[in-house]
């Protein structure tokens, strides 16, 4: 092999090698630029999720002031409720004794005719 054929051969393959590179440079810069686009992708996700999970924060915050407020609702007509029954038990009259032999109980007779099945 001459000189001239030796050199020729070394160009052949430097100028081989030199297109692998080219070839590998843009495949990573294609590598680049899709990883670029998902992190994108997932970065704008994630901000969707943190505004979705806002609201919902934002949600149970008033579902929970409002149960407080029919929690205490209910807690006011439980009171008046109990207050009115203390009210109607005391103004009904006393038991006398002996009015009911046998048994310990303070009404013997209501003052009202009882409904049927009682």
């Amino acid at each position: 092999m001459t000189t001239e054929e030796r050199l020729d051969r070394i160009e052949h393959i430097t100028a081989g090698l030199a297109e692998e590179r080219r070839k590998d440079r843009e495949e990573y810069r294609q590598l680049w630029r899709e990883t670029q686009r998902q992190l994108n992708e997932l970065a704008g996700r994630v901000n969707e999720l943190t505004l979705k999970v806002s609201d919902a924060e934002d949600a149970i915050t008033r579902l929970a002031e409002e149960s407080r407020a029919a929690d205490k609702r209910l807690e006011n007509r439980i009171e008046i409720m109990v207050s009115a029954i203390g009210q109607y038990l005391a103004a009904l009259p006393k038991p006398q004794k002996g009015a009911c032999p046998g048994r310990d109980v303070l009404i013997c007779e209501f003052p009202y005719p009882p409904k049927p099945g009682f």
